[in-house]
């Protein structure tokens, strides 16, 4: 019988990468400060960046090198230095965060992380019962994108504040990044900063809610939206 393949430097660097940003997820779900989440979503972004890195040497796609560089203009330096300006301009001077920036959860911060693992587990397994192998696409690194996908579903749910569902939102956005990069690196570099138009979009429209939301109730709290609801 032969000895199992050791994975390519590719596929190994997929895996390490995807494990850390899942790592990293949970470490956003369990943070109560959203400055805290916004360094941790741009470390998440930096990884993905590195993989760009790794898949443009691994499988010779120069256009990548360009992709790693918008990504990491746009995601580890101009959406964290927008959310941290948005956040200075809602929390007093005095260091204390303001009710709505302190994280407004509905669980406490180990049950968040044991539900994030519950939804880790469930989008990990379920995905890799589809069976999508292939060395263009590692089996490993989809199934804990899958996973990561739900966990950040589960932060927007979990906190009721509009940065932290902002965080979330981004690095939802960060999921999608690692299974199209894993899946489909060889797109054409105009489609696939495609991709980024739409997170500058959502920056756009999650800085509008921030600042409306902050101007009619000096919090970022959104729990009194419920009364919304008809």
């Amino acid at each position: 019988m032969d000895p199992a393949q050791a994975p390519g430097v590719y596929e190994g660097a997929a895996n390490v990468i995807a494990s850390v940003m899942l790592l990293i997820e949970f470490g956003m779900l369990r943070q109560a400060l959203a400055r805290d989440q916004i360094r941790l979503y741009a470390a998440q972004s930096a990884l993905i960046s590195v993989l760009a890195i790794v898949i443009a040497a691994d499988r010779n796609l120069p256009d990548l090198y360009a992709l790693a560089a918008l990504s990491a203009a746009l995601k580890v330096v101009a959406v964290p230095l927008v959310m941290r300006r948005l956040l200075g301009r809602s929390v007093p001077d005095d260091g204390d965060e303001a009710p709505g920036v302190a994280g407004s959860q509905t669980l406490s911060p180990a049950t968040a992380v044991l539900a994030g693992i519950v939804l880790a587990a469930i989008g990990f397994f379920c995905f890799g019962a589809l069976k999508i192998r292939g060395p263009a696409a590692p089996a490993l690194a989809l199934a804990l994108a899958a996973a990561m996908v739900l966990v950040a579903f589960g932060l927007m749910i979990v906190r009721r504040d509009v940065a932290s569902q902002a965080i979330g939102f981004f690095s939802l956005e960060n999921a999608i990044s690692l299974a199209a990069l894993v899946v489909a690196a060889g797109l054409p570099l105009i489609l696939e900063t495609a991709f980024l138009f739409d997170l500058l979009v959502a920056v756009v429209v999650f800085g509008m809610l921030i600042r409306v939301q902050h101007a009619r109730s000096e919090s970022l709290s959104t729990s009194d939206l419920t009364r919304l609801r008809g």
